[in-house]
């Protein structure tokens, strides 16, 4: 793991797409992950906004996000398998190697999870031509998909080399997830890893999570779950995962300062990520029986 690795997510940064970029780049961050409205809302459309893209050299660490996709039936599947297909050549038009799909919050979706595997494949398998991989996470409040180990296991079970799975720490954080299983996810089969934080300890209520998921987070380094995500990024760094980290920061607080400010906190943060915990791996693995690790 290195600041190569280490990307911010358009979401968190205000203005319009060239300051973004910009701003983004001048931190120190040679990737960013795209919103989809953020090339569509380009008032010089979405031609222009591939333009400025392109000419950044800013690296694109993928496109989101393809909501409620998953486990519909008829018209509704066909129409959101339609919705995917633009998105599939939104990603190819900026070169974004990544389509990321979060699991459905649809009463209409079913939770049959053969099913939810198939569905993933066909994207999937639609993606290939275009040189774009697809990426499943869990959302905290999905309604049939709610936790890091049923995304993984509908990505196991659908079988495609095109298919990974994200794994978000909020979410991972806000259901207490036990990361001791992220030991059976294959580091190859890892799309991407969405890093951020949030101040309180605990979530007391559905709405709570999802006010802070929306409008609360924070970066990784400025939480109050410091050791968790430690913990967290250890283990992913031992297990072999050597791919993107974005950081996701929903923060309205953020999105009342200037771009630079906040790519320059993004900064901090992954200084934090590689600094601090990978500086505790280092500690941990030169311990021996004699000389045990320091706290």
């Amino acid at each position: 793991m290195n600041l190569a690795n280490f990307g911010m997510d358009s979401i968190t940064l205000a203005g319009p797409l060239e300051a973004k970029l910009r701003a983004s780049k001048a931190a120190g961050f040679s990737q960013l992950m795209l919103w989809a409205k953020d090339l569509a809302g380009h008032p010089g459309g979405i031609d222009e906004a591939v333009r400025v893209v392109r000419a950044s050299g800013v690296r694109v660490t993928g496109i989101q996000v393809m909501r409620d996709y998953e486990g519909l039936h008829g018209a509704l599947h066909d129409y959101k398998l339609d919705i995917a297909r633009q998105m599939l050549l939104v990603c190819r038009a900026v070169g974004a190697p990544l389509l990321m799909v979060c699991s459905s919050t649809s009463s209409h979706a079913s939770g049959d999870m053969d099913g939810i595997a198939r569905d993933l494949a066909k994207l999937a398998t639609l993606a290939v031509p275009l040189g774009v991989r697809v990426g499943y996470e869990a959302l905290s409040w999905g309604r049939h998909v709610n936790q890091y180990q049923q995304s993984w296991e509908a990505v196991e079970r659908a079988g495609h080399a095109n298919l990974g799975v994200v794994l978000d720490s909020f979410h991972m954080l806000a259901n207490d997830a036990d990361c001791t299983e992220l030991d059976d996810i294959p580091a190859h089969k890892i799309a991407l890893v969405q890093l951020s934080d949030y101040m309180w300890r605990e979530l007391r209520s559905a709405e709570e999570r999802l006010e802070t998921a929306r409008h609360l987070r924070v970066f990784p380094g400025e939480g109050s779950h410091a050791k968790e995500l430690a913990a967290m990024l250890r283990q992913l760094d031992r297990n072999g995962y050597r791919g993107d980290y974005s950081f996701e920061v929903f923060n309205d607080d953020y999105l009342q300062f200037p771009p630079e400010v906040v790519a320059q906190r993004a900064y901090r943060s992954a200084k934090w990520v590689t600094d601090q915990v990978l500086r505790r791996s280092l500690t941990v693995l030169q311990a021996t029986a004699g000389h045990p690790a320091m706290a």
